[in-house]
């Protein structure tokens, strides 16, 4: 049994393609929000009652929730799932999530909360934002999924994947590293009626640093980039260097 879940919303092309490419290999079930929740991270909803609902529409066993992927997760494999899953599969999202992306995206947060609740879970993405094909992300997913249902994961380990979208099949994939991310001016500043100004976050082109066997190296050389990731983020190498300071 398979768990499927996004943040771009339970009527998100990019969810249905997954479902259909995972149900081939697993009894799948989908719970997703209800509406877009992109950029939440790993937020959950605290301040208002949840409710999930049958969306009837898409099939037996597809369910929206009026919340965040995390609230999704929580539900899904508490709730409304008869037992708990396999796997937890998160995407597919419209949009790359490479290097700082992780710590910004629903999407990721859905397969956070996977391997906190000790689930095998993986995030896939698609380097287009716009006439998205998912062809080649779908099957690899599936591809993926088989993998990880046969052999695990490392304990506390989840997997970001990100698919590129160039118009032709990828190369194959790579085993990468968290990029970097580059920011210009991320806060844009602008004039309403009235001479009232306010702001927009967003709406630059970040780069990446050049930093080798990263998710943009392979992206940007047609590589399907999986990143294994840790919850464990302490920076042990910092140990020694804090612990000779008096606080």
């Amino acid at each position: 049994m398979i768990l499927v879940s996004n943040d771009d919303g339970i009527q998100s092309p990019g969810l249905l393609a997954l479902a259909r490419a995972l149900e081939r290999i697993a009894e799948i079930w989908i719970v997703a929000p209800d509406r877009e929740q992109s950029a939440c991270s790993h937020s959950l909803t605290m301040n208002r009652p949840l409710r999930w609902k049958k969306a009837k529409s898409l099939g037996p066993r597809f369910f929206s929730v009026n919340g965040t992927p995390t609230d999704c997760i929580l539900l899904g494999t508490s709730k409304i799932l008869p037992e708990k899953p396999k796997l937890i599969v998160s995407g597919i999202n419209i949009g790359e999530n490479l290097g700082e992306d992780i710590t910004y995206s629903g999407t990721v947060s859905a397969a956070i909360e996977g391997t906190i609740l000790g689930i095998p879970s993986f995030a896939i993405s698609l380097m287009a934002r716009n006439h998205c094909d998912f062809t080649h992300a779908a099957s690899f997913a599936a591809r993926l999924a088989k993998n990880i249902l046969r052999y695990g994961l490392p304990r506390n380990t989840f997997l970001n994947v990100n698919v590129p979208s160039q118009g032709k099949k990828p190369r194959s994939y790579k085993i990468t590293r968290m990029g970097k991310r580059i920011y210009g001016e991320s806060v844009q500043e602008k004039t309403g009626p009235g001479g009232r100004k306010y702001y927009i976050i967003g709406g630059n082109d970040p780069g990446y640093a050049d930093t080798p066997d990263s998710d943009f190296k392979a992206i940007a050389k047609n590589f399907i980039s999986i990143t294994p990731l840790h919850l464990d983020w302490t920076n042990y190498a910092s140990f020694e260097t804090l612990s000779r300071r008096k606080i």
